[in-house]
């Protein structure tokens, strides 16, 4: 897929004023500084177009790109960002859960998880929910440049033997690269797969 044009559309916090129509939706969410900006930057050879930023935690709305005048990535707030307080953290868990429960244009939801980490229980335990949900996601590993060749499949490898214990099949998996553009053709031909359907 070659990607002609990407731009920001609109962001908000209420699913309910996300934009009309049935364009299809790739929602985009991860732990914080998890490199979900600098990825989607990537995927749409646009350096500036998500914002990233070196204070995690800091997306606290529902952004969406439209790309191609055809489809959205839609920049989902990140999870479980610990030095949030109470309030904040149960009125972002509102925002993402109403954005992935009821928006219908939503076709599919890519969980980021860092490649550098073992497997961490909040990933295992969204995903966990996910399943319940019956929400189409598929795994997309990041900052893989960081790790050497065989530590990358370790720790991949890891990951998939712990999702194995509670799922019977795994969702697509991609391992990608914001700074060397690893896993962009894959992603953008999955994306163009599900375009079609």
């Amino acid at each position: 897929m070659v990607i002609k044009s990407a731009k920001f559309e609109i962001s908000n916090t209420d699913v309910a004023k996300c934009p009309q129509g049935m364009r299809h939706e790739y929602a985009f969410i991860g732990r914080s500084n998890v490199g979900k900006s600098s990825l989607i930057n990537m995927l749409t050879n646009h350096s500036g177009l998500a914002k990233t930023s070196s204070t995690p935690g800091k997306t606290m709305l529902i952004n969406h790109f439209l790309v191609n005048d055809e489809w959205y990535i839609v920049d989902l707030p990140g999870y479980g960002y610990a030095s949030r307080g109470k309030e904040s953290r149960e009125q972002l868990k509102q925002i993402i859960e109403s954005y992935i429960l009821r928006r219908e244009q939503m076709t599919n939801l890519f969980v980021l998880i860092d490649s550098r980490h073992k497997p961490q229980k909040i990933d295992m335990e969204f995903m966990q929910w996910l399943g319940e949900n019956g929400v189409p996601f598929s795994i997309v590993f990041t900052k893989l440049d960081k790790l050497g060749l065989n530590v990358g499949k370790a720790n991949i490898g890891a990951y998939k033997q712990a999702l194995l214990e509670q799922w019977e099949e795994l969702p697509p998996i991609f391992a990608t690269s914001s700074v060397d553009c690893r896993g962009r053709e894959e992603l953008l031909a999955y994306i163009e797969e599900l375009n079609k359907l």
